[in-house]
């Protein structure tokens, strides 16, 4: 996709993959079925860093999500990609919409979950799950991804996207973290990352 953009085509994929395309078709069916489980196994790794610190460090499983998130979304091949689609997604609606469902829907839909198993747990402060989850998405990319559109400067360096999303979800917390739930640290200016 980062080279074809919406105009990926089965043959394409297989070439790159090393197959034939009926294989391809036997495995997935579709290119709409494949294109799902690509996503599936995006969200899976996005939504990674929420599973493994399960447990009271509400904190530490936001900023691993959060890092992740960064990450994966300035690595070349996903910016490329997302470039690409957004220039197609009005000649392919129905393609643009079936991505945006199974890759930033279903995104923000897991996180939801989280964040409300997180207020069952007293962790959070109660509200509606699904406006946080968007929000604190929201927080956590910034502008970032607007300036990649437009190809200006911005946060390249992993060390910039990690205080930026130490801030993000410092202010997240702040806003709906139970009073005993965490201890925030006063100002994120002048930590740094081990």
């Amino acid at each position: 996709m980062a080279t074809q953009g919406m105009q990926l085509s089965m043959e394409s994929v297989a070439q790159q993959a090393g197959c034939s395309k009926q294989t391809l078709y036997s495995r997935y069916g579709s290119k709409q079925e494949l294109l799902r489980r690509v996503l599936q196994r995006h969200l899976c790794r996005a939504t990674a860093g929420l599973r493994a610190l399960e447990g009271d460090d509400l904190r530490g499983c936001l900023l691993q999500f959060a890092f992740d998130y960064l990450d994966h979304f300035n690595e070349p091949h996903v910016v490329q990609t997302r470039r690409l689609i957004a220039g197609e997604a009005a000649r392919f609606p129905d393609e643009a919409r079936s991505l945006y469902r199974d890759g930033a829907e279903a995104l923000t839909f897991h996180l939801a979950e989280w964040i409300q198993h997180r207020i069952q747990e007293s962790l959070l402060r109660h509200d509606d799950p699904h406006f946080m989850a968007e929000l604190l998405l929201s927080m956590i990319a910034g502008q970032d991804f607007e300036k990649q559109r437009f190809h200006t400067p911005h946060r390249a360096d992993a060390s910039q996207r990690r205080r930026w999303a130490e801030f993000s979800v410092d202010s997240f917390l702040r806003a709906f973290a139970a009073p005993e739930a965490i201890r925030l640290p006063h100002s994120n200016q002048h930590r740094s990352f081990s």
